[in-house]
């Protein structure tokens, strides 16, 4: 018999997006009081979430470690940063270095972006041998036609009448929405995001394959805006992707990015936190050994 090894069990993370509209500072709060595994920073908006050295101050205090870095790409953080994409990117990769995270996330480029969109692959790859961090490209979603006639309930049952697609739509973005279809080294699957574009979570899944390496959990019911429901609240397979997740031998980290914009007090936010963290616990749970 071969020697058999344990595997360690996943971590999970809290994305300092998911306190919103709390700072970055709370997201250590409350990722230090409920037990999360780490941290990741969104470098949005926050100034906070802008200083590194400030983040690394929150870290150390909290005792919170930074499990990856969620580089500016959003529409409301174009300016983070300045204002042109590839020293953007550079700057999120030396943050990963200096906080000691060993991935970033980043979208694909946006359309108008073109000289970008051309240097993306390249750039991706130089930085990675660069640095030893893995750029985790994030599937994304197309600007659906049927946002004009409601985002809600309404949108999600037309998504589910025409089996799955999203009907008339068109991509913000100058490469696919799909990452493995141009190819890179390290994807973040994003299960909001699936929710949205009406893809096969697990398809997608089993193409990132190996290079899955960062799981954004979260959940939607196919609406035509990107919900991030707390994990179980839609009809993604977020249990069914934590257990494939837990029976692999994957070495990344599941960072949980929902929205908690509704809670009306902290204490509020944070049973919404804990339950989201208890349902990752449970489905990613690790049992033994494998061979």
């Amino acid at each position: 018999m071969g020697r058999r090894i344990e595997r360690p069990e996943i971590p999970v993370g809290l994305s300092t997006a998911s306190v919103y509209p709390q700072n970055t500072e709370a997201a250590f709060q409350y990722a230090a009081e409920l037990g999360f595994d780490g941290i990741e920073l969104m470098v949005w908006g926050d100034p906070v979430s802008q200083d590194i050295a400030h983040v690394e101050y929150l870290s150390s205090r909290y005792q919170v470690p930074i499990l990856s870095i969620h580089a500016p790409c959003l529409i409301i953080s174009q300016r983070v940063w300045g204002k042109d994409p590839v020293p953007k990117l550079a700057r999120a990769v030396h943050a990963a270095e200096d906080l000691g995270a060993p991935t970033v996330v980043v979208h694909p480029p946006f359309r108008w972006q073109r000289y970008y969109v051309e240097a993306f692959d390249d750039l991706v790859g130089e930085l990675e041998d660069d640095s030893g961090v893995a750029i985790a490209v994030e599937n994304m979603f197309p600007m659906r036609a049927d946002r004009l006639f409601g985002t809600g309930e309404r949108s999600a049952r037309r998504l589910s009448r025409r089996g799955g697609g999203p009907g008339a739509s068109a991509s913000a973005f100058g490469k696919s929405i799909d990452p493995t279809d141009d190819g890179y080294r390290n994807y973040t699957l994003d299960l909001s995001h699936t929710a949205m574009a009406g893809a096969d979570a697990q398809v997608m899944f089993g193409r990132m394959g190996g290079e899955l390496t960062h799981l954004h959990l979260a959940d939607g019911t196919g609406a035509a805006h990107d919900e991030h429901l707390l994990p179980g609240d839609g009809n993604q397979p977020c249990e069914t992707i934590c257990r494939r997740l837990a029976a692999s031998d994957f070495d990344g980290a599941v960072v949980l990015e929902i929205t908690t914009s509704s809670a009306r007090t902290k204490p509020e936010r944070g049973a919404m936190l804990a339950r989201a963290l208890d349902f990752a616990r449970t489905h990613l749970t690790r049992h033994g050994a494998f061979p």
